[in-house]
């Protein structure tokens, strides 16, 4: 596992998004180190995740959520209190939080909805980009349609007028998604909060709709 590791690092060690790094070419990376991996557990693969995202390196912090998204089909118990330690503790920004979130966190929540009651409490939390993984982590299972036990008004409520502008964009953008599978839903919604709603979490929600249901939306 340590010559794995050590392996990931050096491919990356002169490389930054500066210099013309990619998402893409850091997961072609990671899908061929993965396949080296002798023990695929989900706890040993967590385990080498943590070291990843111990080295505070993005290209590195790439490698684990997909890595951690690998082992979906064995998540259990354990693994929502490792990835929310994950979150409040590696990820420091909105790049990060929706990597993880639509991805490996988003795939949990959409296989367990009752975790729902702990992600409404991160609305509350005094990070910013913990108050938009609350929002953004509801994308992946509105997407696949796993959010049966979800209200995602919850979020957009808790979080409508917060003070960070990453996180009013997050909870629009979680909108715009719901507003694809419910968009009468979203369209009701939008109408009796549109007087207290941030333009730019208002903007982002409505994006989806056609012109005349905009037009309508924007009037007044």
């Amino acid at each position: 596992m340590n010559n794995i590791i050590s392996e990931a690092k050096s491919y990356f060690e002169n490389s930054s998004k500066e210099n013309g790094l990619t998402t893409g070419r850091i997961r072609s990376v990671s899908a061929s180190l993965y396949r080296a991996l002798e023990d695929k557990s989900i706890d040993n693969v967590l385990t080498a995740c943590e070291q990843l995202l111990d080295e505070r390196q993005w290209a590195l912090s790439v490698i684990a959520y997909d890595w951690a998204y690998r082992v979906r089909k064995q998540y259990n118990d354990k693994t929502f209190s490792v990835f929310e330690s994950w979150l409040k503790n590696y990820v420091t920004g909105w790049g990060d939080c929706d990597d993880f979130c639509t991805h490996a966190f988003g795939e949990l929540l959409s296989q367990n909805n009752e975790l729902f009651n702990h992600v409404l409490k991160w609305t509350a939390h005094p990070d910013f980009f913990v108050r938009r993984a609350s929002a953004v982590i509801l994308i992946y299972p509105i997407k696949q349609d796993k959010y049966k036990n979800i209200n995602p008004f919850l979020i957009s409520d808790a979080l409508k007028n917060d003070n960070h502008h990453l996180v009013l964009k997050g909870y629009g953008w979680m909108l715009k998604i719901l507003s694809q599978v419910e968009p009468d839903s979203v369209y009701e919604y939008l109408l009796e909060n549109k007087s207290t709603m941030p333009r730019v979490s208002f903007r982002y929600a409505l994006e989806k709709f056609d012109k005349e249901l905009k037009s309508r939306l924007m009037e007044g």
